[in-house]
């Protein structure tokens, strides 16, 4: 067998598999990117331009603790 028939079909795989990772890895950002800024945008009825890095804590704890 020539290294190129075993080599081809590797590195297809592998290619695959990295446009998939990183397909993924995006669409996850962009959600999470529009529910943080649905969530900081309105609350109580007051606008916010951006939440305190102590509020932004407390939300990613919490969320972090309702998940597990």
């Amino acid at each position: 067998m020539d290294g190129m028939q075993i080599a081809l079909p590797i590195v297809g795989v592998i290619a695959a598999a990295a446009a998939t990772f990183y397909a993924v890895s995006f669409a996850e950002l962009r959600e999470k990117s529009f529910r943080d800024f649905e969530e900081s945008e309105y609350e109580d009825g007051v606008y916010r331009p951006s939440p305190s890095s102590r509020e932004r804590r407390a939300r990613r704890q919490a969320n972090k603790n309702n998940k597990t």
